[in-house]
């Protein structure tokens, strides 16, 4: 596989000759400041590119061009929004780039309910709390209609829960919850976030679907046309949050897609901490069952717990079967090579790394320190020679 790092441009704590002394040979980036629909400068893709290759590296993906709420929801300026988005990858494209990472998620990206959630051994991880943010959701946030998607224990439990919490820590769950994400110049409040709930009130799960395959079948053509591969990434977590449609979270949703728009060029990243947030999902058979059409793969685990909660773990612990996907995603490009297949060697990247060492989590993004990935990639990039070793005979 193609070890890549995902960078946050030249405002991001670690350097590109940093990503370099990882190990890795590629950057996954975005031009983060247009992340509102707008169209990517084709000059300012070009100039991206450059600086990476100055730096003895390469632009292997684009992650992400954000997918507009208007597009999801067929609201409002969602027709602009499309053809904005088609002239950004056909931009991105004649700059060099081939792979392409969005998702389809609602209001929300990926969700945790606590960035610095220490672990037993020292460090720090993302966790969601499925207590904590039920209290938050029911209590706090008071959506219209939450009470109605608990089991009463669960509505008992987060009742408790919030009664424990104090103000500073339920500002602190807020703030996680609606207030932040990475690359984004903008954040809710609570009244803003309840506002944009109710553009969903209409949009069920079959109509997000639905949504979700018109424009991935419009902007598929563009892909076509300009040769390059559409890499969905799933939901995360991979079920039901804040009462909103979720399209992107088993493997039978990915089948939909899949058959709705039976094309190559329409593929999925295989993050194996999203799928692996919800048991349902057999991380291993996926991969085997989707493999032509993983275009991209974000390797990382999460230890999940009885009550729905789950945090990231160790890259080679929890429950992401990380050695098994390394074994199958490698068995993937073995029958892309094979076929003669130009993309044979799928590009991946270590995600959501611990804060842990010397990293100054007032300088990293949460959830992308330095150490915490560098110490990823390398229990990665040894599970990949471990495979090849023994395919090839060395380790008997």
């Amino acid at each position: 596989m193609r070890q890549t790092w995902r960078w946050f441009g030249p405002d991001d704590p670690v350097t590109l000759p940093m990503v370099m002394q990882a190990g890795a040979a590629g950057v996954v980036t975005a031009l983060h400041r247009h992340n509102r629909g707008q169209v990517w400068p084709l000059g300012e893709i070009e100039n991206r590119r450059a600086k990476i290759q100055a730096a003895g590296l390469t632009f292997d993906v684009v992650e992400s061009i954000g997918v507009g709420e208007e597009i999801k929801t067929r609201q409002g300026a969602w027709r602009q929004r499309i053809d904005n988005y088609k002239q950004s990858l056909r931009n991105c494209a004649r700059a060099g780039v081939k792979v392409f990472c969005y998702n389809f998620m609602a209001i929300t990206d990926w969700t945790r309910t606590d960035l610095m959630w220490p672990l037993p051994g020292g460090g720090f991880a993302l966790r969601f709390d499925a207590v904590d943010f039920a209290a938050y959701d029911l209590f706090l946030l008071e959506r219209e209609g939450a009470q109605n998607d608990y089991p009463p224990e669960r509505i008992a439990q987060a009742r408790a829960r919030l009664e424990k919490l104090s103000p500073d820590r339920r500002a602190a769950i807020e703030r996680t919850l609606i207030d932040w994400l990475p690359a984004r110049d903008f954040a809710y409040d609570r009244a803003s976030f309840r506002e944009a709930l109710k553009n969903y009130a209409q949009v069920g799960v079959e109509a997000m679907r639905a949504n979700l395959i018109a424009f991935v079948a419009e902007i598929v053509q563009v892909a076509e046309e300009e040769g390059v591969r559409l890499a969905i990434h799933p939901d995360d977590p991979a079920f039901p949050i804040f009462g909103l449609p979720r399209v992107m979270s088993t493997a039978d949703d990915v089948r939909k897609l899949f058959a709705a728009v039976p094309t190559s060029a329409c593929g999925v990243t295989f993050c194996a901490g999203s799928f692996g947030s919800n048991a349902a999902n057999d991380l291993p058979g996926m991969v085997r069952e989707f493999g032509p059409r993983i275009h991209f793969a974000h390797l990382r685990s999460v230890k999940r717990e009885p009550d729905g909660s789950f945090y990231e773990a160790a890259h080679l612990e929890g429950d992401g079967q990380l050695v098994a996907l390394v074994a199958a995603l490698m068995s993937e490009e073995a029958r892309r090579r094979d076929e003669g297949r130009t993309d044979a060697e799928i590009p991946m990247r270590p995600d959501h790394g611990h804060l842990i060492g010397g990293d100054d989590p007032n300088r990293s993004n949460p959830g992308y320190s330095y150490t915490g990935r560098l110490k990823g990639l390398a229990e990665l990039r040894g599970a990949m020679r471990t495979v090849e070793a023994f395919r090839s005979g060395g380790l008997r």
